[in-house]
């Protein structure tokens, strides 16, 4: 339950995002979800593949080439979901911390944390 509440809560994320951004296009509410459940994919799957892959420069660059991965996972998801575009490479990556942003701004409102609840 708790994984769909996520990918409700960070689909409604992508909306208002792509609707912040002029550069993100997202044609409605299920291509959200569908960039929801890519992302979410791709970041559980691909980015940590990735992450280990370039050890070496994001130590070098102290973390920051982290925000390249990010953009490039946001690009990913835009070639394989027609209905999402991104207009670049900055346009992704402005996407990308954003996103993160209001996420976490929604998870908190929604009371959806990763800490657990006492009874």
């Amino acid at each position: 339950m708790k994984f769909i509440m996520n990918i409700l809560v960070s689909a409604v994320a992508v909306l208002f995002t792509a609707w912040l951004l002029p550069g993100v296009q997202v044609t409605d509410f299920v291509s959200a979800l569908l960039v929801a459940i890519v992302l979410a994919f791709l970041n559980t799957v691909v980015k940590p593949v990735l992450t280990i892959l370039t050890i070496p420069i994001t130590f070098f660059t102290l973390g920051f080439f982290l925000l390249v991965i990010n953009a490039g996972m946001i690009i990913l998801a835009s070639k394989l979901i027609p209905e999402f575009h991104v207009s670049g490479f900055w346009w992704a990556l402005l996407f990308s911390l954003i996103l993160s942003l209001v996420t976490s701004i929604l998870n908190a409102f929604v009371g959806n944390n990763d800490k657990k609840e006492e009874d």
